[in-house]
């Protein structure tokens, strides 16, 4: 773990200086030079003392570069279709995945289907039947709806002009593309 290049970087981006620091955490210059420089590796409380003075939360000194915030620009997402939908993956983090898919007219994800994990939706624009099983459902634009994937499931846009749904897609191991 690099938590003293870390520590150096909040602080500099702050303009804290390391003098400011030891007054506020009560730490010697030596010591909190040696954590920085990453040849001492400090306690929890001592972490939680710099975190506090720093004004950042102790977990996130302890997450490694690859845990941090992952930024997906617009014009960066990847695009692809299924069926007659366009697909935009907006943006993925373990078994978490979110999409913006949009339905032209008539459109639908093809025959019911199951997969594993967890799926929410959110109707953006226009207006979707959903079924589930046994479940049918005709939402809207502003309506929201979730469902066990593992259950055979459809949707199809009934409306006359096309539909966007935001789907968010959880599951324990890593999905590969459900549409």
């Amino acid at each position: 773990m690099d938590i003293g290049t870390k520590i150096r970087a909040i602080r500099n981006r702050k303009k804290i200086t390391i003098a400011q620091m030891c007054e506020g955490t009560g730490l010697s210059k030596g010591f909190i030079s040696n954590v920085e420089n990453n040849n001492t590796s400090p306690s929890i409380n001592t972490l939680n003392t710099i975190a506090s003075f720093l004004g950042v939360p102790l977990p996130y000194l302890l997450l490694e570069k690859k845990q941090h915030m992952h930024v997906v620009r617009k014009d960066s997402r990847r695009k692809s279709t299924f069926n007659d939908l366009k697909i935009e993956h907006l943006t993925s983090k373990g078994g978490l995945r979110m999409m913006m898919v949009e339905f032209p007219p008539g459109a639908t994800i093809g025959e019911p289907h199951a997969h594993e994990g967890e799926e929410c939706h959110q109707v953006l624009e226009g207006k979707i039947l959903a079924e589930q099983g046994e479940d049918s459902i005709i939402v809207e634009a502003g309506d929201s709806f979730s469902w066990n994937a593992s259950v055979p499931h459809f949707v199809k846009n009934i409306g006359d002009e096309k539909a966007v749904v935001l789907i968010a897609i959880y599951s324990d191991t890593e999905l590969i593309d459900v549409m």
